[in-house]
């Protein structure tokens, strides 16, 4: 799997090109602000061509270039159904001093056509097959996507699991008591050997979180 690495102008948001290598289909996830004209610029050098834009959650960072994106490819949009609200307002999921973050008179339109996902659902895109995994804590609507090649397995954890963090729960429609049970009953219980490409930082494993992340080791002891 080919798997190129886009990172945002504006909260250091991770936008993923998945792909089964050049010259093929490929899957955008997560596109935020900025993405789209270095977007174009890597699917015309490795020759790819979208077929969907995924989408972790519905905060802004992570779906912003959500539109244009799929216009210009005239492609959907999926995003987990408890989050599907917040791309036709995308203000609903943050607070009023995170959205002057963003800029004033931002003009949205959400994408001519968005794919609500259900927990479990599984679905194929670009020859890659995809599990959504309901993540709530976050957002709602949180959702972690996994998926596998010959050489390991992937899951894109959005704003659930970060490198030596997890996501914020302080933002409308976030949770506590949710990111806990979702650490504890969906994080927790994934291989080891797991590769997370998270909504932010750098790319780690469930190993190395196992053993260094606090939030992680505390949802492992309440666990017991």
């Amino acid at each position: 799997m080919l798997i190129e690495t886009l990172v945002a102008d504006a909260f250091g948001t991770n936008c993923y090109v998945l792909s089964a290598g050049p010259g093929s289909e490929c899957v955008v996830v997560d596109p935020g602000i900025g993405i789209a004209p270095r977007l174009e610029d890597v699917l015309a050098e490795r020759g790819l061509k979208p077929v969907a834009v995924v989408l972790t959650h519905g905060h802004l960072d992570h779906t912003f270039s959500v539109t244009p994106v799929c216009g210009a490819s005239d492609i959907p949009a999926y995003i987990h159904t408890d989050d599907r609200h917040l791309l036709a307002d995308p203000a609903l999921g943050f607070s009023a001093n995170m959205m002057s973050l963003v800029g004033t008179g931002l003009e949205w339109t959400e994408p001519d056509d968005v794919q609500a996902l259900a927990d479990g659902g599984v679905f194929e895109l670009a020859g890659m097959r995809f599990t959504v995994d309901h993540a709530p804590g976050h957002t709602a609507g949180s959702a972690m996507f996994h998926t596998a090649d010959a050489e390991g397995l992937y899951t894109i954890t959005g704003d659930v699991l970060f490198r030596g963090a997890i996501g914020r729960t302080d933002l409308p429609g976030g949770s506590d008591a949710a990111m806990q049970d979702t650490l504890r009953d969906k994080v927790l219980p994934l291989d080891d050997a797991t590769i997370v490409l998270p909504g932010h930082g750098p790319s780690t494993t469930i190993a190395a979180e196992r053993a260094r992340n606090p939030y992680l080791k505390r949802a492992a002891q309440r666990a017991h």
